[in-house]
């Protein structure tokens, strides 16, 4: 428990058995009791304020009828080989269905055949997994088993510690861990929550010949903690607003020793934050050339009217914007698979 945590326990009157015994609580996964019993119904209330009861209810029924959707979705004109480049994805039980969207989206405006390779984020089922490979010819899955054998191999929990338990409690970070470790070569990673609308050149560009790290440009810095710190940490200017929900790294030139201090030193100092995994990343580019995808083609958090009619190459969809998402983005996609039939 942090001090400033137990010095609010203190003026309240609650003494350090008190303290501690909540912490034997959390241990025994109280603390997901403690979420979903009143954290999750407060954020649920603040959400419902700030974008209403008809839009949130108008959203879910976007999200279930895309996942509905995404297991009929028609498969992909393009069968991958072996020596074609690869676009990875961490997925899992609640995500699948996006992965589904955001990869057939982008074998459709490629015009060329790319190898998807999905990451099981230990939930995956073979049902749904089924469904991917369907959609998407010559997926490639790997599987939580094959990832936790190699993690044990080239990250063992005795020497990095910090990462090992971090990945547990905080998915995003696979994203690194779970893609990167023991790899080696040049590596493009995509989030699930995006659709290609256009052509997407600049990433082809990249796959044909990469040289250097890519990532996409956010609409503000958002990394979750102080740029003094990941400064200081990485001893560079940190990237102003790189977005990783499209990011290009080359797995053996990642400094995992860098890395594990790293996250322990930022936990330690300034807690922890869900967008960590962004700033890690940025702070591991900082001091390297690196490319960004052009921020008018490859767009984060589109405007509801940028949603319902796309003019830019690419859309991720955060905050705010995934209520489009959910409401009307994927229906283009599928609109468009419509059209080629």
């Amino acid at each position: 428990m942090r001090a400033g945590s137990l010095k609010v326990g203190v003026s309240f009157g609650i003494d350090e058995d008190f303290v501690g015994v909540m912490g034997w609580l959390r241990k025994q996964g109280v603390g997901r009791l403690v979420y979903l019993g009143w954290h999750a119904p407060r954020g649920f209330l603040k959400k419902c304020a700030r974008e209403g009861p008809l839009n949130l209810w108008l959203t879910a029924r976007g999200r279930q009828a895309m996942e509905r959707t995404a297991w009929h979705l028609q498969a992909a004109q393009s069968t991958a080989h072996p020596n074609d480049a690869a676009v990875y994805f961490l997925t899992g039980a609640k995500f699948w269905y996006q992965t589904a969207f955001c990869a057939h989206s982008l074998l459709a405006q490629a015009g060329r055949p790319l190898r998807v390779v999905v990451i099981d984020d230990g939930t995956l089922s073979k049902e749904q997994a089924a469904a991917l490979a369907r959609v998407l010819p010559g997926l490639e899955v790997i599987w939580a088993a094959e990832t936790q054998r190699r993690l044990d191999e080239f990250l063992p929990a005795s020497r990095f510690p910090n990462l090992r338990q971090r990945r547990l409690v905080y998915p995003h970070l696979r994203k690194l861990t779970d893609v990167h470790a023991g790899g080696t070569g040049w590596k493009l990673v995509l989030d699930s929550d995006m659709l290609f609308h256009h052509r997407p050149d600049f990433l082809l560009d990249w796959l044909e010949s990469p040289d250097r790290p890519c990532h996409m440009m956010d609409v503000e810095n958002a990394y979750g903690y102080s740029l003094g710190l990941m400064t200081e940490l990485a001893g560079a200017t940190i990237p102003d607003k790189l977005n990783v929900g499209v990011c290009g790294l080359r797995s053996d030139a990642i400094d995992w020793d860098r890395l594990e201090y790293w996250c322990g030193a930022m936990l330690e100092r300034e807690g922890s934050h869900y967008l960590q995994e962004q700033a890690l990343t940025a702070m591991l580019v900082a001091s390297t050339p690196r490319a960004a995808a052009p921020a008018a083609e490859y767009v984060v958090r589109p405007a509801r009217k940028e949603t319902e009619q796309p003019t830019a190459v690419l859309h991720h969809y955060v905050a705010e914007s995934k209520a489009w998402y959910f409401r009307f983005g994927w229906r283009s996609v599928q609109a468009t698979q419509r059209q080629s039939r």
